[in-house]
């Protein structure tokens, strides 16, 4: 089996240094919500004037914070983001709710903003009561003790079984004034994102309205966060949200209102491009994560279809296990395609472990050397790939393997 530790093989050697972005200010606190001796609470004090758009989860038993972020992004406007780690404010009734409108009313007051200005998300434990009055006071100390250049501090802040903070920075031009895009996030077990991922913030100081930011980030999270899975378990908490303080205007920017001008075009592929890197970086430190892997589906009749099949596979216990262990099974890959419901030519079906093709044209290639094979599962990460037959579209989908570390993060979680 690969090597498996408690800080992910995948961490970098080197965060991502982000720059100040103009509008945002950060300031976190050690509340004491559940852990000790590690902040735990993070405000973010936004630019009046900022747009906000979010993806968030489509589970049935969604979080009190995500029904308020609901409701408060049909308004556009932000002014302030509290975000506490330690317990999800999940499956908690009316006093979930309670605790959310006194956060709210705390951050409105410190922020110097209206209520549906203020956006919330909660990580952590389900089912246990939230007591808001426990940090609640502490936002107006950090409301002006907030410093922009503090998004290393805020990614930290948010994590819970994570081993790292995930952070990212790209920069695009919109006309001719360049614009800064900053993302952290949050995420390591219970990831099979559903219209976002667990916890995900943007920051940029471009001038966009909420429509077409909105536009514009639930186009690339079909095609990042929800293209990547940890374990196959969709969170009550799933939030991405994306702020734009609009600072760039007064550099010359044109306030963009529609998320299909062609002055868009660099920003789009810069977010995609963000996104995409905090995905990966989500299922590089997926709990006990030993491999990273990259399942590529092709020749599917739709690029949905090609998704399913891939999710089908990353998705799969026994082939992660497989791929933990350093066994070349493909014939569980064979089966994962076939469970995902989704049209497959068995007849035509050919795979590859990396540049080696283990099946052709639905039976064992002739080339095929196990040993060979083998030896590339000892890889740290791990592509393979499916061409099903039935047509022309393809998909990719980012996860890990399921190690025996997985389980026992697991198995004590709430201990």
């Amino acid at each position: 089996m690969g090597k498996v530790s408690s800080v992910s093989p995948f961490a970098p050697k080197k965060l991502a240094a982000l720059p100040a972005i103009e509008g945002v200010a950060f300031a976190t606190a050690e509340a004491g919500i559940r852990y000790k001796n590690r902040t735990d609470l993070l405000l973010a004090v936004l630019a009046e004037g900022t747009s906000v758009a979010g993806v968030l989860t489509q589970s049935k038993t969604a979080s009190a914070p995500v029904l308020a972020c609901r409701k408060h992004l049909k308004k556009g406007a932000a002014r302030a983001l509290v975000v506490n780690s330690g317990n999800a404010n999940a499956f908690t009734g009316k006093k979930g709710s309670e605790a959310v409108s006194i956060t709210v009313e705390h951050a409105a007051e410190a922020a110097g903003c209206k209520p549906h200005e203020v956006f919330v998300a909660s990580t952590g434990v389900i089912g246990e009561p939230l007591d808001a009055s426990k940090f609640a006071h502490l936002l107006s100390e950090l409301a002006q003790k907030a410093e922009p250049d503090a998004f290393e501090k805020a990614a930290r802040a948010i994590m819970t079984t994570d081993t790292y903070p995930k952070l990212a920075t790209r920069t695009a031009l919109i006309g001719d004034v360049e614009v800064t895009l900053n993302g952290f996030c949050k995420g390591a077990g219970m990831i099979a994102p559903d219209m976002a991922t667990m916890l995900c913030f943007i920051f940029t100081d471009a001038a966009i309205s909420s429509d077409a930011l909105q536009d514009l980030l639930s186009e690339h999270a079909s095609t990042t966060f929800n293209c990547m899975t940890v374990d196959g378990d969709t969170s009550t908490s799933d939030t991405c949200l994306i702020f734009a303080t609009g600072a760039a205007e007064a550099r010359g920017q044109k306030l963009m209102t529609k998320a299909k001008s062609k002055k868009l075009q660099g920003f789009s592929e810069a977010l995609h491009d963000l996104m995409q890197d905090l995905a990966t970086q989500v299922a590089k430190d997926g709990e006990g994560v030993s491999k990273f892997v990259t399942f590529e589906v092709e020749g599917a009749k739709s690029w949905e279809a090609a998704r399913k099949i891939a999710l089908a596979c990353a998705n799969s216990p026994i082939l992660k296990t497989a791929i933990a262990g350093e066994d070349p099974n493909w014939g569980r890959v064979v089966m994962a395609v076939g469970k995902s419901g989704e049209a497959a030519d068995r007849d035509k079906l050919t795979i590859w472990f990396g540049p080696h093709c283990v099946a052709r044209d639905g039976e064992r290639a002739e080339e095929y050397d196990e040993k060979t094979v083998a030896a590339y599962m000892k890889n740290s990460e791990i592509v393979i790939r499916v061409d099903v037959g039935v047509g022309k579209a393809a998909a990719t989908v980012w996860t890990c393997d399921l190690t025996h570390e997985y389980v026992s993060i697991n198995a004590d979680y709430r201990s």
